[in-house]
C-alpha cells in the first residue's frame, strides 16, 4: 500500500466512520461508536506494517470491528421495518465497511482474494470506507433533508448504494459490469452534489456550514467525473489515468473534500437542530 492511501484509509477507519456512526444514531450506536477506536487503532497500524502475521492479526481485530458494525444493519432493520430509500442508505452504509475489512486482511496476508491483484485490495479498503459508507451515509441524510418524497432525493438515495453494489459485482463480472456500475453511482453522487448544493446548503445560514457543504458538492463533480474516465477507459481499452494518478485525484478530493467536509457540515447541521 502506498503511503497516501494509508493516510486516506485511516482517515475513515478514526474519523469518518465513527463521525458518521454519530449522525446514524447516537444512542442506538454509542456502543459500537465506544469500541470502535480499538478496532481503527489496529487497522491503521495494519496498513503500515510489513505483510505478515503482525499485520494480519492487526487487520482481522479491524475485520472483527467491521463485522460488529454490520451486525447493526439487521438490527436496525427489525426495530425501523423500513426499507425506505434514506434509510436503505443507512442500512448499507452499516454493511459496507466490512468488505473494506475482508479486502486489508486478505491485503495485509498477501493472498489475491477472488483473484484480485494486491493492489486492487489495496485500494478496495478505502473505496469501501468512502464510496460505500460515506456516500451512502450522506446520501441518506441528503434524501430525508430535501424531502424523502421527492424523486430525486429517492433516486439519491437508492442510486449510491445499487451503484456501491454494481461496481462490486464489476470486479466479478467484468470491465463493462464495472463500467455500469461506475455510471450509476456517478449519477447518484451528482445528485447527492445537486441536492447538497440546492436544498441543504441552500437552506442554511451559518457560513461556515455552507463553505462544507459547498465544497463537498463541488468536489464530487469532478471526482466522480474522474472515476467515470477511468471506467470507460479500462472498459473500452481507452488511454485513461492509472492508479497512482486516481488515488490522488479521485481518492484524495473524496476523502478530504467529500467525506471530510461532509460529515463536518451534517455534524454543525445536527448539533445547530439541537
Amino acid at each position: 500500500m502506498s503511503a497516501l492511501v494509508n493516510m486516506i484509509v485511516m482517515l475513515g477507519m478514526l474519523f469518518v466512520v465513527p463521525a458518521g456512526l454519530r449522525l446514524i444514531d447516537p444512542v442506538g450506536l454509542a456502543s459500537i461508536r465506544r469500541t470502535w477506536p480499538l478496532f481503527a487503532v489496529a487497522g491503521s497500524v495494519a496498513l503500515w506494517l510489513p505483510r505478515g502475521a503482525a499485520a494480519v492479526a492487526l487487520a482481522a481485530v479491524y475485520g472483527v470491528g467491521t463485522l460488529l458494525l454490520a451486525a447493526q444493519a439487521p438490527r436496525r432493520l427489525v426495530r425501523t421495518r423500513s426499507l425506505a430509500p434514506a434509510e436503505f442508505a443507512v442500512l448499507t452504509a452499516l454493511v459496507t465497511p466490512a468488505v473494506a475489512g475482508v479486502a486489508l486482511v486478505a491485503e495485509r496476508a498477501g493472498h489475491e482474494l477472488f483473484g484480485f491483484t494486491l493492489p486492487i485490495l489495496a485500494l478496495t479498503v478505502p473505496h469501501f470506507h468512502f464510496a460505500g459508507f460515506a456516500a451512502a451515509l450522506v446520501a441518506g441524510l441528503v434524501c430525508e433533508a430535501a424531502g424523502a418524497a421527492g424523486r430525486l432525493a429517492r433516486f439519491t438515495a437508492l442510486s449510491v448504494p445499487v451503484g456501491t453494489v454494481l461496481v462490486l459485482g464489476g470486479y466479478f463480472v467484468g470491465d463493462w459490469a464495472e463500467l455500469f456500475g461506475a455510471v450509476v453511482l456517478t449519477a447518484g453522487m451528482w445528485a447527492v452534489a445537486w441536492l447538497t448544493w440546492r436544498d441543504v446548503r441552500g437552506g442554511e445560514r451559518d457560513r461556515g456550514t455552507r463553505a462544507l457543504l459547498g465544497v463537498s458538492a463541488a468536489v464530487l463533480v469532478a471526482t466522480m467525473l474522474l472515476a467515470l474516465s477511468w471506467a470507460v477507459g479500462e472498459a473500452a481499452d481507452l488511454p485513461h489515468p492509472d492508479l497512482t494518478w486516481m488515488a490522488a485525484t479521485h481518492g484524495l478530493g473524496n476523502a478530504l473534500g467529500f467525506a471530510l467536509c461532509s460529515v463536518l457540515a451534517w455534524r454543525r447541521l445536527k448539533e445547530s437542530a439541537v
